[in-house]
């Protein structure tokens, strides 16, 4: 039997004032498309290495309190990104070719909305979650791999067990 890959584990950034958890508690089946990415990168994660079932962790940017929030697995692989045909969305990109469109988003589904966030003072603080790519100074990618490893210790600091 053909062996599936390994779990991938990510950090994906919004700014809560967008689309923050409490957004994405209230949408049915708490389930919905990760749009709008607009960095390269960024979008070069979500379409080459973010995959059906790999963990995400929910990352508040830009407007305090910055943290982790909870996480959320990835239960659509990329698709186009449908905002960037939409005029009226902030999001449009009249240069990108609907035959060949230039964005991709994801569906995620919120596994956990933590009690208490994980804010940034204490992943700074901690020994292995300081070495995040978040964490690093100037990193703006709104998609980001984490590891097993941080990705454990982030449940740690919030007092939670990973989800299997």
């Amino acid at each position: 039997m053909p062996k599936s890959p390994p779990r991938g584990y990510w950090l994906f950034k919004s700014e809560p004032s967008a689309f923050g958890i409490e957004d994405l508690v209230k949408v049915p089946e708490q389930t919905a498309p990760w749009d709008g990415v607009r960095n390269y990168q960024a979008r070069n994660y979500l379409r080459d290495g973010v995959q059906v079932g790999d963990r995400v962790l929910f990352y508040h940017s830009s407007e305090p309190p910055l943290g982790v929030f909870g996480t959320m697995t990835v239960v659509q692989a990329a698709y186009p990104d449908t905002t960037q045909f939409d005029p009226k969305s902030n999001y449009f990109d009249p240069k990108s070719p609907r035959d060949n469109p230039r964005w991709v988003m994801v569906n995620v589904r919120l596994l956990e909305k933590f009690p208490t966030p994980v804010l940034r003072e204490h992943l700074e603080a901690d020994e292995v979650t300081a070495g995040m790519l978040v964490m690093k100074r100037g990193m703006r990618l709104s998609i980001q791999p984490v590891t097993a490893e941080e990705w454990a210790a982030v449940h740690r600091l919030a007092g939670r067990k990973p989800p299997r």
